[in-house]
């Protein structure tokens, strides 16, 4: 989940596995797999930057739970 910013300045949560498709036009368009659509203050650039930010602290925390005692 991620953290974005509506053009009326509230945050709000995504979930980006459910993003479809991100566009600028030229403000930045969030459309989601139910075609829903978020106008947001990030650039895409800052999206793409949370979302692998996201990605790497799930993938550090999977690799600390399966780290087994090798005795």
């Amino acid at each position: 989940m991620i953290v974005l910013t509506k053009r009326s300045k509230e945050q709000f949560v995504v979930n980006h596995l459910q993003i479809e498709c991100i566009e600028s036009i030229p403000e930045v368009k969030i459309t989601m797999m139910n075609h829903d659509f978020f106008l947001v203050r990030e650039t895409v650039e800052e999206i793409i930057q949370k979302i692998a930010e996201y990605n790497a602290k799930v993938q550090d925390i999977h690799r600390e739970i399966t780290v087994t005692d090798r005795r």
